[in-house]
């Protein structure tokens, strides 16, 4: 029996070890190149008087306080009036100040299909960015996982990743 015993124990020891083992190895590169934009603000119009023992007038109307700014169907500005101010009682202390701010005509006839638009307004409020130049950008990783990026131009990235997992369950 003891030797039943030895060599069942003897054949378990001599059995090879048993284990999943699961190797994965992934590579990217990503190579960007910034596009150009721009993005533009309209300007109101706006109109801002102030005074003080002044009578005012728009050469129509008397005590006018505002100034009535017209815009015309196409979005450009018509004609506006002019307020103009003279003293109240004459021998008195007065002031005035008016301000004036000529808005953006609002641009018809821009249709935009194909996602570039053809031209921007010449609002009064415009930021550009220059898009970025490829030049000599470019990356690859070998089998071996050896990485070689490049630079470009001005704004441009170049991102590279070698990942090797071992998984033993």
């Amino acid at each position: 029996m003891k030797a039943g015993l030895i060599a069942l124990g003897m054949l378990l020891l001599a059995a090879p070890a048993h284990a999943d083992l699961t190797h994965k190895i992934s590579s990217s590169v990503q190579l960007t190149v910034d596009a150009s934009a721009s993005q533009a603000t309209r300007i109101g119009h706006s109109f801002t008087t102030s005074g003080n023992g002044v009578s005012t007038t728009d050469g129509t109307n008397a005590g006018v306080v505002g100034n009535a700014v017209l815009m015309t169907s196409d979005g450009f500005t018509g004609a506006s009036s002019v307020v103009t101010a003279s003293q109240a009682t004459s021998g008195n202390a007065f002031s005035y100040s008016a301000s004036y701010t000529q808005g953006d005509a609002i641009p018809t006839g821009t249709t935009v299909t194909s996602g570039v638009v053809p031209s921007l307004p010449a609002f009064g409020s415009v930021t550009t960015t220059a898009g970025g130049v490829a030049g000599a950008l470019a990356g690859t990783i070998d089998s071996a996982g050896t990485m070689s990026l490049t630079a470009g131009g001005a704004g441009t990235s170049a991102t590279g990743q070698f990942v090797s997992e071992i998984t033993v369950k």
